[in-house]
This record gives C-alpha cells, sequence and structure tokens, in this order.
C-alpha cells in the first residue's frame, strides 16, 4: 500500500508536480514523455525534465518548450476530448487526463455561466498545459499510490493576467476547485497555486493528513516552479510512503514485441538493434539464439516498448531488420525503488544505480556505459573500479538518509 504526501513548499502547479514526481520516480521519465508525445504533441516542441537548484534545495524542473504559440492556446474542452479520445493513449492514463480536464472545464463554466461542453480554454489550452496535464494522468496511474494527502496550500495575493483580465490570487478557478482545503498566509506574493495544481490536486482526492499506522518513508522529491523567492525554494515536494518492507514502487503496462531473424547478417543485426534501442519509448531490447522451423538456429529478438508508442516501434522493427511479422502483447511489470548516483572515479564522472530491495537492502550498479568510457583497460581494472564506483555511491547514498 503507497500512501504520497504533497508538501506545497512553494505552492503547487502542474509542472512541479510533475517535476516532483520524476524526482522521485526517475524511471518514469521515458515513458511518461512517450505518453505525452502519443497525446498529440508536435515534435517542434520539447520536453525536458532538468536538474534544478533553487536556493537550498535541489531537484527537477519540468519544462515544454513551445516556439511559437500564436493562437494555440486558445482551445474548446470538447475538441481537447475528442482529441484525447482519438490517440493512441493508455485508456486508463486518457481517462484520468479526461477527468482532470472537465473539473477544469466545469468550474470554468460555472464562474463564466457556460455550459460545461461549451467551455473554451485560454491559458490552459496551450500545449504546455495539455503536456501537464496528460504527464501527471501518467505518473498518477503509474506510480500505484493507493492514497494521497496534500499540506496546507500558501494562498499568495495581488492579480494574475489572464485572457479575462486580471483576476484575484488564488484565481476563481483555483479557490473554488480547492474549496475545503487548508490555507496559510506565508506573506509571499504572487500566485502560489495554479489551476492545473488545483485541479490535478482536486482530482486525487487528497486529504488534509497521513493515513493512521506506521508507514514507512520510501522515496521523495523535488519539483521546483519558474519563480523564485527570497529566503525559500519554490518547490513542491513528494514523500512516499509504504507499508511494511514492500519497495515496488509502480506497476504499469509495456507491450512486449517478438520476432526471429534467420536471413539477415550478425552485422546488420547488431546495426539495427542499436537503432531500435535509441527510440523513444523502447525500454529494452533483448536478443538471444534459437532453432527455428526446418531446423535453422536464428535470432529471436524481444522488444519491450511503452504501450503508446507500439505502432511506432513494430513499423521501426520491419524498417530495421528483414522480419514479415512479428508479434506482440501488452504485459504488466513492477519496478522497485531506484535511482541514479553520479560519482566521480579517477577523475571520471560515472553513474551508478542505486536499487532499495523489498528487505530494506541498497544495492548498487555502475551503469556499462560509464565502464565503457573509462580508462581501465583489463578485465582487473574494470572489476576494481566498479566496486569503488558501487562502494562510493552505497556511501554517498547512506550520507543522505
Amino acid at each position: 500500500m503507497i500512501h504520497i504526501h504533497l508538501d506545497p513548499v512553494g505552492g503547487v502547479a502542474g509542472d512541479m508536480f510533475i517535476a516532483a514526481m520524476l524526482h522521485t520516480y526517475p524511471d518514469l521519465e521515458a515513458p511518461m514523455i512517450a505518453a505525452i508525445r502519443a497525446a498529440g504533441l508536435p515534435n517542434d516542441i520539447s520536453i525536458q525534465c532538468q536538474p534544478f537548484q533553487d536556493f537550498a534545495l535541489t531537484g527537477r524542473r519540468f519544462v515544454v518548450d513551445e516556439p511559437s504559440k500564436n493562437n494555440h492556446d486558445h482551445r474548446a474542452f470538447a475538441d481537447i476530448v475528442q482529441a484525447l479520445m482519438s490517440n493512441s493513449l493508455n485508456a486508463k492514463v486518457r481517462d484520468r487526463a479526461i477527468s482532470i480536464f472537465t473539473l477544469l472545464a466545469e468550474v470554468e463554466g460555472q464562474i463564466h455561466g457556460v455550459a460545461t461542453k461549451d467551455v473554451s480554454f485560454h491559458e490552459l489550452g496551450g500545449w504546455d498545459s495539455i503536456a501537464d496535464i496528460v504527464g501527471a494522468a501518467f505518473l498518477i496511474e503509474s506510480c500505484a499510490a493507493t492514497s494521497w494527502s496534500i499540506g496546507s496550500l500558501p494562498k499568495g495575493s495581488g492579480m494574475v493576467k489572464t485572457a479575462h483580465g486580471p483576476l484575484p490570487v488564488p484565481s476563481p478557478a483555483t479557490a473554488r476547485l480547492l474549496e475545503g482545503f487548508a490555507w496559510h498566509d506565508d506573506g509571499r506574493p504572487g500566485e502560489r497555486v495554479t489551476p492545473t495544481g488545483a485541479a490535478i490536486v482536486r482530482h486525487l482526492k487528497c486529504s488534509d493528513r497521513m493515513p493512521s499506522g506506521g508507514k514507512k518513508l520510501t522515496a521523495s522529491g523535488y519539483g521546483f516552479g519558474s519563480r523564485r523567492f527570497m529566503g525559500m525554494s519554490n518547490t513542491l515536494r513528494v514523500m512516499a510512503f509504504s507499508d511494511g518492507d514492500s519497495a515496488v514502487i509502480a506497476r504499469e503496462e509495456i507491450a512486449v514485441v517478438e520476432f526471429e531473424l534467420d536471413d539477415q547478417t550478425a552485422e546488420d543485426i547488431a546495426l539495427a538493434l542499436a537503432h531500435l534501442r535509441k527510440m523513444v519509448g523502447v525500454l529494452d531490447v533483448l536478443q538471444m539464439p534459437a532453432y527455428g522451423k526446418k531446423g535453422r538456429l536464428v535470432n529471436h529478438i524481444q522488444l519491450l516498448c511503452s504501450p503508446q508508442l507500439l505502432d511506432d516501434v513494430v513499423a521501426a522493427c520491419f524498417k530495421q531488420t528483414s522480419s514479415l511479422g512479428v508479434r506482440y502483447h501488452l504485459s504488466q511489470r513492477a519496478i522497485l525503488l531506484r535511482e541514479d548516483v553520479a560519482v566521480s572515479v579517477a577523475g571520471e564522472a560515472m553513474t551508478v544505480k542505486i536499487a532499495q530491495r523489498p528487505d530494506g537492502r541498497l544495492t548498487a550498479k555502475l551503469e556499462s556505459d560509464s565502464v565503457q568510457q573509462s580508462p581501465a583497460k583489463t578485465r582487473l581494472e574494470r572489476e576494481a573500479l566498479r566496486r569503488e564506483a558501487e562502494q562510493l555511491a552505497l556511501a554517498m547514498k547512506a550520507k543522505k538518509v
């Protein structure tokens, strides 16, 4: 049983929620980006979740860079729903995204005296807002949390510019969405909780307190907004708790693609699989020998990929290999809590993956790319380097804990 608590130190916004969740669950970044792309985000719009430092804290910052917005910010609620229904998003992620948009449309309609189905979004119709909501829906679905809570919300002060003119902070939509939640005034001005952030909190049905009984803190992360405050980090903190010793942090649906090759050279297969591994949404590529029809020795190929990009991956398999047919099915997987730790050994920057086991132990594994780029030339040198890097990463992790 996983419980997630949101600590709105600086406030709550869609981009802050995504950044904090990805700082907590970094392995969900690639499939989340694939889901946002599957929702129709144009290729000329970049998505990045960057390392970020604000005042005393470090974490992540989620940025959607749209070169030219033009009139794209104005979209009808009905058009957004239709677009989400017609794309290749996972059904559960799609339904969550539509639910969040519906909450926004309902309060906008109530405030402006318009039927929900006739609402048009202005600021909330931009691709950045669509990416925030689809990304949040994916992370909520993937982290498998059974309950959510949130601390007191900072009220902020002043006015915010909108297509309807200046509106008081918190905006009418935000205030309507978060009726019943606890608020406080920390004396800092500006918009602290955005309508998108408010809709996500309302969708999660956040309680104002942690569940009773013992809970073990298994992970935490910080997501930052674009503003900076004097003497305080503008961040949303995520704290993930679990019962007992379970370290499984996510259950997600993946696609498994399989086929055999018996008429393509080994050299060309290696190049083809290298191209497939680099595709966005491809999680892993496996190659193994097998016996095919007529007793032929064949190469069995298996790919794991995000369901949202299954069609693209299948098309790439036909493009890169000589296969005349592929098989695929959807499967479920569970992921252990893990994080990448940067270390320096012999003057070389390296990355070590730290994983938490169900019994609470931490294990370390030096990334193979770091070994390939290191100056170690012999097997013994590589083993010594691996041990030193992994021990250093575990020691760094122990100090943080």
